[in-house]
């Protein structure tokens, strides 16, 4: 357990310090409020120990802070126990009201201050394991659940992120559009189960070809999703005419090197895909209109005789 003791007396921090290390906690100092808010947000401390008097910030408000600073997060509520020698009424009810957790005397016996760290110690594993159940909700929410790729809905959300970042930081933003070519004459010949690891194939080809593209490019933003049905879709931040072109190109030799069978495909007899692909500046259009560019390259792909890609 890490814990962020807060006293602007020295003496007092470092007998407490020397207490709390003798159990085997991690404690990290701050002289007052303000150090105090600041190191809770860089060290993520399980507990606080808060003094109230304290010069440049109180207690009270230092605490007031911190939990407006966890609102801000997915998942935080962090104990914060106040440390005092003035245990009155009106200071309990106003550390309550401050957000904190309990009232403790700085000169707490041995035995007391001993049963109080283990009660927050499990507290603080009940946290860990929340936290981390939390995020693998999150994760799930997030997940298209056959291909594991992001979902429609966390795709929309991440290419609202980034299009604002890109206008604000005015470089070009490029997305691909992908479908594979008679998917449908795929399902009805080799069945619905098929279907369904052909799509998981597919998408993972996808997104190991991504991954590979923007590790070679430095460029980290980049990333696929499945779009609907048999479509696909890959976000590429930060991309070039050229380096967009050649991930397009890259995806369909790609798919179609899997070689997995697919009688009724026309002349190749293997799963194949068609992409359509769109540059454009945010400064001159609205995401919706890049997303449209890429369908209708997708549709020209097709008409063209599918198994290619049409970025220009």
């Amino acid at each position: 357990m890490k814990i962020l003791l807060v006293d602007d007396a020295r003496s007092v921090a470092m007998v407490m310090t020397s207490r709390l290390s003798s159990y085997g906690y991690d404690v990290v100092l701050a002289g007052n409020g303000q150090e105090a808010v600041a190191k809770f947000s860089s060290e993520a401390p399980d507990l606080v120990l808060m003094d109230i008097e304290m010069p440049i910030m109180n207690g009270f408000e230092a605490t007031n802070r911190i939990r407006a600073f966890e609102a801000t997060q997915q998942w935080a509520w962090t104990p914060v126990i106040f440390l005092t020698s003035s245990d009155t009424v009106e200071n309990l009810v106003t550390a309550i009201e401050a957000g904190g957790d309990d009232f403790m005397s700085k000169f707490v016996p041995e035995p007391v201050l001993q049963a109080k760290m283990k009660a927050m110690n499990r507290i603080a594993g009940l946290r860990h394991s929340l936290t981390q159940a939390n995020r693998k909700l999150q994760d799930l929410a997030s997940q298209d659940g056959l291909t594991g790729l992001c979902n429609r809905r966390s795709m929309d959300l991440r290419v609202d992120h980034l299009w604002h970042e890109a206008v604000a930081r005015k470089y070009t933003f490029g997305m691909l559009m992908l479908d594979i070519d008679n998917f449908k004459k795929y399902n009805d010949h080799y069945g619905h189960q098929s279907g369904d690891d052909c799509l998981r194939a597919v998408a993972h080809t996808i997104d190991a070809t991504v991954r590979q593209a923007a590790e070679s490019s430095q460029d980290t933003g980049a990333f696929a999703a499945r779009y609907g049905g048999e479509e696909f879709a890959v976000i590429v931040p930060h991309a070039s005419a050229a380096a967009l072109d050649g991930l397009a190109q890259g995806i369909v030799l790609a798919v179609s090197t899997l070689a997995l069978a697919h009688e009724k495909n026309d002349a190749w007899g293997v799963v194949t895909i068609s992409v359509g692909g769109a540059l454009m500046s945010p400064a001159s259009g609205a995401v919706v209109d890049l997303f449209r560019q890429a369908d209708m390259r997708l549709y020209q792909a097709k008409q063209l005789g599918r198994n290619r890609s049409v970025t220009v």
